[in-house]
């Protein structure tokens, strides 16, 4: 088959069907139109197909989903859908005791979506967090890392906390869950401020938060301050974070949620020349923080010579100092050059109203006051209700009994005609009770045993509606006074677990360490015999300096480069001078070139690190002179030569410009220099009659 020409294949991404002529139908050549060739397509500018309309529906669809059902906690509960969905397969199947993991696992699978392993880990991590879930077993240990044991190894139930204050059902809204066969609910009716106790992080689509997590007995007390403002003034909350490891933490540039706390390990002096970390730094392991010290002391950082760990309960890592070291230094350098200080941010975004928003601390909390006063009042509107049928269906069958009314009935034919005998009955007595008498309260009453009825105890039904009474005023007492019910309420939670949350990181301004003044003598540049500088040569030590140091390498040519700390390069005793590298520093240079002396000011600047420069005019250049900043005068002796008059001469640099480093300078003489400096040495005969005071720089 003969192979198709260049100029006749097609070109590539060419719209073919675009230039296709269309084929007539026979009888219609007349009516059809001329088809046009389409210009390219403009993807900014063109309507596009139904592709993009299903890509962005299906992103959209997607993106919605991560926000509002995994990875953001919802303001109402302070929980994620899978810590909700956790909670709700808990309550279900609570009798008090032990559940096997496994088991709770599977049937929180009946209303979440996705594997058990991800049920599994978001029941060990609110386990560790306390609060909510008392575990039995091992869940694993926030101090080292350690994983939890295979979730049908382990146990767990609700925490008294858990199963008093965050369920309701008569309060909680229900929706199907994913497949329709159960009810799952839409947000728990949560009286505590979850979302600051437990902290959160989570990643969507198109954002991210992460809730440092609070202590509670503070956020309870903060709870106080804001219903009694109604008395008072607003005040400022200044609540901050706590972490379960504990530790030191600054918020200098932390806000009411947002921005960034420092964290410092907790680190205690010890006899025999020892310290200990006894705790950790927030989202820090004790096996990453002994990596992260093993490798400061392999780079000589942190001079320790060995590292006990006898973590179990609580962090303990014992570190032995090396000979000399002192342990205020070693504290120091720790918080430098290890993981026994970072930081985290904060960024407080919560779904309300399934709608993502970006909010503080304190708006958080006085919301979730809001939602306490909404969540009590219903309680106790609940509550006046039942009270309000307890009485209404006592005072009845007390009536219904000491009256004798059901002896009306023994004559009664008919069921219609026993409704209308007990109505006629009740009617003298409607004024004992608070609400009217329906068809429901004729049923009950007809349900009355004949037993009760004979051994009816006429003084403990009294007292029975007694008590109702008496709580009945005491549940509209506390309607009408709402706030001081909350914070009564408030105060018993803060008197039964105040002991149990103890505040455990303690709040601290950090002096920032200075780390080149802490390396400043970390790497010693040494020079041996033949011609090689660096960290790894053996030989005599000409300058010591930090592993964050920039390195000034000048030649005696006048060529220079920027370097960082070498191990080992050959310079082959041209070194002029090295040191480290300030590029502000400024420079007075004497340089020979084509037997032409010349004189500069000059500051170095930038430089590309290891490319060669040249402060002279070429390789072919000498120096004569290189001395930082101005001195007062240069002084310089001359070769003796035939016919010479003048033999040594003093300059003053002061007189030219301070210029870049590319600057040819002031020309200084034509004459070969024996001796310069920048004070007189023994060469420099002030009696000489042909000396001149004063050179000149052209």
């Amino acid at each position: 088959m003969a192979r198709k020409k260049k100029d006749e294949e097609p070109e590539l991404f060419e719209d073919t069907a675009s230039v296709e002529e269309e084929v007539p139908e026979a009888g219609n050549e007349e009516t059809l139109p001329a088809v046009e060739k389409k210009k390219g397509f403009d993807p900014l500018h063109d309507e596009h197909g139904p592709l993009k309309s299903l890509v962005d529906f299906n992103f959209l669809q997607y993106a919605s989903y991560v926000i509002c059902d995994r990875a953001i906690p919802a303001l109402e509960d302070g929980l994620k859908p899978v810590q909700r969905r956790i909670l709700h397969a808990l309550k279900e199947k609570d009798d008090g005791r032990f559940i096997k993991v496994a088991n709770i696992v599977g049937h929180t699978m009946q209303y979440h979506p996705h594997g058990d392993a991800s049920i599994a880990d978001a029941l060990v991590t609110l386990t560790n967090k306390r609060y909510l879930i008392e575990g039995q077993g091992n869940f694993g240990n926030i101090y080292t890392g350690d994983r939890a044991a295979a979730s049908r190894y382990i146990e767990c139930r609700l925490t008294n906390l858990a199963r008093n204050e965050i369920f309701n059902k008569e309060l909680t809204e229900w929706i199907p869950s994913y497949d329709g066969r159960n009810k799952e609910p839409v947000t728990l009716p949560c009286k505590l401020p979850l979302m600051l106790m437990l902290g959160a992080d989570g990643i969507a689509v198109g954002l991210s938060t992460s809730i440092l997590p609070h202590n509670f007995i503070e956020l309870l007390e903060a709870q106080i301050e804001i219903l009694r403002e109604k008395k008072r003034s607003p005040v400022e909350l200044n609540l901050l974070p706590d972490f379960l490891t504990g530790g030191l933490m600054d918020v200098s540039e932390y806000n009411k949620g947002n921005g960034k706390v420092k964290l410092r390990a907790k680190i205690t002096p010890r006899k025999n020349n020892r310290v200990v970390i006894t705790e950790v730094p927030h989202g820090v392991t004790t096996d990453s923080l002994m990596s992260s010290i093993e490798d400061a002391v392999k780079k000589k950082k942190v001079p320790v010579r060995n590292i006990d760990d006898f973590t179990a309960e609580k962090v303990e890592i014992e570190l032995t100092l090396s000979q000399g070291a002192t342990q205020d230094k070693v504290i120091e350098t720790l918080y430098a050059f290890t993981k026994c200080e970072t930081s985290v941010s904060s960024r407080l975004i919560c779904l309300r109203d399934n709608r993502p928003v970006e909010m503080n601390v304190d708006e958080v909390l006085r919301e979730n006051v809001r939602q306490l006063l909404l969540i009590l009042e219903g309680e106790l509107n609940l509550k006046l209700s039942k009270l309000l049928d307890d009485f209404h269906n006592k005072t009845l069958v007390q009536i219904f009994v000491e009256n004798r009314i059901y002896k009306k009935i023994e004559q009664c034919k008919t069921y219609e005609a026993v409704y209308a005998a007990i109505y006629k009955g009740l009617d003298p007595f409607k004024g004992q009770l608070k609400r009217a008498i329906v068809d429901d309260d004729i049923e009950m009453l007809l349900g009355v045993r004949i037993k009760r009825i004979s051994l009816f105890d006429i003084e403990k039904n009294r007292k029975d509606i007694e008590e109702i009474l008496a709580e009945l005023e005491q549940v509209e007492k506390d309607l009408n006074a709402l706030n001081g019910y909350t914070i009564r309420y408030i105060k018993r939670l803060i008197k039964t677990y105040k002991d149990e949350f103890p505040r455990r990181t303690k709040s601290t301004s950090f002096k920032e360490a200075d780390v080149r003044e802490l390396t400043a003598s970390e790497l010693s540049i040494k020079q041996d015999e033949n011609g090689f500088i660096g960290t790894s040569v053996k030989g005599d030590e000409i300058l010591q300096c930090s592993s964050l140091d920039k390195l000034l390498i000048v030649l005696k040519n006048g060529q220079y480069k920027v370097v960082q700390p070498p191990d080992k390069i050959f310079v082959d005793g041209t070194l002029e001078r090295i040191e480290v590298f300030d590029r502000e520093k400024q420079f007075t240079c004497v340089y020979t070139d084509s037997r032409i002396t010349y004189l500069k000011r000059f500051k170095i600047g930038g430089a590309i690190m290891n490319r060669e420069y040249y402060m002279s005019q070429g390789e072919k250049s000498k120096l004569q002179l290189l001395v930082e900043g101005t001195p007062e005068a240069i002084y310089v002796k001359y070769n003796p030569a035939k016919g010479q008059r003048i033999h040594q001469q003093r300059f003053n640099p002061a007189d030219i410009a301070v210029k870049g480093v590319k600057s040819r300078g002031n020309r200084m003489t034509t004459k070969s220099i024996k001796y310069i400096g920048a004070e007189p040495g023994r060469w420099w005969d002030p009696n000489d009659e042909g000396a001149v005071p004063d050179g000149v720089l052209l």
